[in-house]
């Protein structure tokens, strides 16, 4: 009888064990497709800015200068 490699386990069971791995990757996969959008809300208590508190932040640093923020301010209150 001739020696049969794939049948006596010699490559097959490399491959076995990568069978066996394939079902935990895809599902630490899905975790993670499905977590990762609540890990970027988490521990964030930052509020969304108003227009005018970014328009008081660009004039407070200088970004733009008074002319331009008051112009900027009355078209906010229009």
């Amino acid at each position: 009888m001739m020696y049969d490699w794939w049948h006596s386990g010699g490559w097959g069971m490399g491959f076995g064990g990568l069978f066996m791995l394939l079902p935990l990757a895809l599902l630490v996969a899905v975790l993670y497709v499905f977590i990762r959008p609540f890990e970027s809300n988490r521990g964030s208590d930052q509020r969304s800015r108003t227009p005018r508190e970014i328009l008081d932040e660009r004039f407070s640093k200088g970004e733009i200068d008074r002319e331009e923020y008051e112009m900027r301010r009355k078209a906010l209150n229009s």
